[in-house]
């Protein structure tokens, strides 16, 4: 029942003439959430019994006016009629035309971020669990801000009609004429972190805080490993094998069941009889497998999250650079527990005028899902609200490629690495690489084209897929750059993975990769490259670790080149690389 008319009235707020003003009107006109050039509202309650707190009718429902997921929003502004319409008047946005045009869309864009609410589904495929965004009705997106709130709202999804709307009550008795207000930054108790918060509300400026990022403390690494539940090994020592012993392998792969081939190596259909395990998940009890099988190799290392978790990847990182994290790895900020960091950095990067896009990423979603790139600080405050993320410097200054039919375009390159041992590392590259192109030509605009700025193509219908192998990659990389010859370039990707490598497993488990002697791995890491400069003024390609991934897809991999798993598993598990196309890297 959509009684809230009963009992609340929308109120606009006239703006007085500051020659008839006091001093106080004035300071309070300052502490407004949105002053400015648009009208701005206050809702009251109307009825003239106000509202009682205890009484089981004072609850209302909001219904909510857009429901959209981020990267849908222009297109829907573009083609759903009166759309636009509506959103411009509920955010104070001249739109007389009929047509939507750019500049009414990229206005209700930015500003939308001072009006959108999130939930996300807790149940469903990784598409379904991308957070949902959505805009109470002119009623309730009018409701202002308080730190203390008369009342308190919540979304609902009423399942029999698979709707959602916003649930509001009172949380004390009001009278007619109070003020319907909430906490925008409600559950935040720091002070610091309620003024970044509201930030999107109440323009603040955060640069008195030191935007340097230390690697966190012990507790962190520890809290990582009991949410992971993983229980960690006990020291065992390396078991030596014959040299013509013939290893079971039990692996629920099926790119390891077709594959691999290689004499030394058998399936078997029993868990409890096999020499390897190779599993498509996360192993999580080493520690029983160390005391009663510490002869079983596996295809995953203790704490190996540490390097494939985004916000961990950035975490360890910073062993390996200063106060601004290696040369490798783009600036990156938890937006969870480095707000205010991330907040005064951008602000002190704002004010020397440097580029200032950055990319929002889920610490755990692969595939460019729940992904955007902006320059809008409102956009990245709000974001942290819907799952956790971390905030990366978007490159701003890559090093394209030339496409006949495009142009120069954004590419990013995969390597696999194979990680045979911790102490003493020994880390491995196989020796082909796959890349990924945009398919329309780079620039730093139409932050939501996906095609223009993500690489990520097979997984998107209908849409092209760019396929070079790097065969032929390499000698057109080298006409478009003679002066960059590939060798040199990989060079100083490999001193890459080397130093992260290091860095990773330089301190033990749970603040590095467990040094486990029966663990083996292999990992994808994506990977860009961008124009730096040296330190003596040289323009040198740098390459930018994106991500790492556990387990990657090697559909590929098996396709082009059928001796893959054959190499992989002779590398890890026989220690035998001759004749297998790897390059060994430490």
């Amino acid at each position: 029942v959509f009684d809230a008319g009963d009992y609340f009235g929308i109120m606009q707020v006239e703006e007085v003439d500051e020659e008839e003003e006091g001093d106080e009107e004035m300071e309070d006109e300052l502490k407004k959430p949105n002053p400015g050039s648009e009208p701005s509202f206050k809702v009251i309650v109307t009825n003239e019994n106000g509202l009682q707190a205890s009484n089981p009718n004072s609850i209302f429902l909001i219904d909510h006016a857009w429901t959209y997921r981020v990267e849908q929003a222009r297109q829907q502004l573009l083609h759903i009629p009166g759309l636009l319409h509506r959103m411009a008047n509920l955010m104070g946005i001249d739109f007389h035309g009929e047509l939507p045009d750019e500049g009414s869309i990229e206005q209700v864009l930015q500003e939308m971020w001072k009006y959108n609410q999130t939930y996300q589904l807790s149940q469903g495929s990784a598409e379904e669990k991308v957070p949902v965004w959505y805009i109470m009705d002119e009623f309730g997106s009018r409701i202002q801000h308080s730190d203390q709130p008369s009342f308190a709202t919540a979304p609902l999804f009423y399942m029999p009609q698979q709707i959602a709307y916003t649930l509001l009550w009172p949380l004390r008795d009001l009278e007619t004429g109070d003020e319907v207000t909430r906490d925008y930054a409600y559950g935040e108790t720091d002070r610091l972190i309620r003024k970044c918060v509201l930030l999107p509300w109440m323009p603040a400026e955060v640069l008195d805080v030191n935007c340097f990022t230390p690697e966190p403390s012990d507790e962190y690494y520890q809290a990582i490993i009991a949410e992971n539940k993983e229980k960690l090994p006990i020291r065992i020592n390396q078991t030596v094998h014959d040299k013509d012993k013939v290893f079971k392998v039990f692996t629920d792969i099926q790119q390891v069941l077709n594959n691999l081939t290689h004499p030394r190596f058998t399936f078997t259909d029993n868990e409890g009889e096999a020499d390897i395990l190779y599993n498509f998940s996360h192993f999580k009890d080493y520690r029983k497998l160390s005391e009663e099988r510490p002869e079983v190799m596996l295809n995953q290392f203790p704490c190996e999250n540490l390097i494939t978790v985004k916000d961990c990847l950035a975490s360890i990182s910073r062993r390996a650079g200063g106060p601004d994290g290696p040369r490798w790895l783009p600036r990156t900020f938890n937006l969870q527990t480095e707000l205010p960091q991330f907040i005064s950095y951008f602000q002190q990067r704002d004010r020397r005028g440097e580029d200032n896009h950055w990319i929002c990423k889920p610490w755990n979603l692969a595939r460019s899902l729940d992904t955007h790139i902006t320059s809008n600080l409102k956009n990245i405050i709000r974001h942290r609200e819907s799952s956790p993320k971390v905030v990366c410097k978007y490159i701003e200054n890559p090093v394209l490629f030339y496409r006949e039919d495009v142009g120069l375009v954004k590419f990013d390159i995969r390597y696999v690495v194979l990680l045979r041992s911790v102490k003493p590392l020994q880390l491995y590259s196989y020796d082909v690489f796959w890349l990924r192109f945009s398919n329309r030509a780079f620039s730093l605009d139409d932050l939501d084209d996906y095609e223009k700025h993500f690489t990520v193509m097979n997984y998107a219908p209908g849409v092209t897929l760019k396929q070079v192998h790097c065969e032929e990659f390499v000698p057109l990389f080298e006409k478009q750059y003679p002066e960059y010859p590939w060798v040199t370039v990989q060079a100083d990707i490999f001193k890459t993975f080397a130093e992260l490598f290091q860095a990773a497993s330089a301190k033990p488990a749970p603040f590095g990769i467990c040094n486990y002697p029966s663990s083996r791995a292999i990992y994808a890491i994506d990977l860009m490259l961008k124009w730096d400069t040296t330190r003596d003024g040289k323009r040198n390609m740098q390459p930018q670790i994106l991500e790492v991934n556990f387990n990657p897809d090697c559909d590929r991999a098996c396709k082009y080149h059928p001796t893959f798993f054959n190499d992989v598993f002779s590398t890890l598990f026989l220690d035998e690389t001759d004749n297998c196309h790897v390059t060994r890297i430490v």
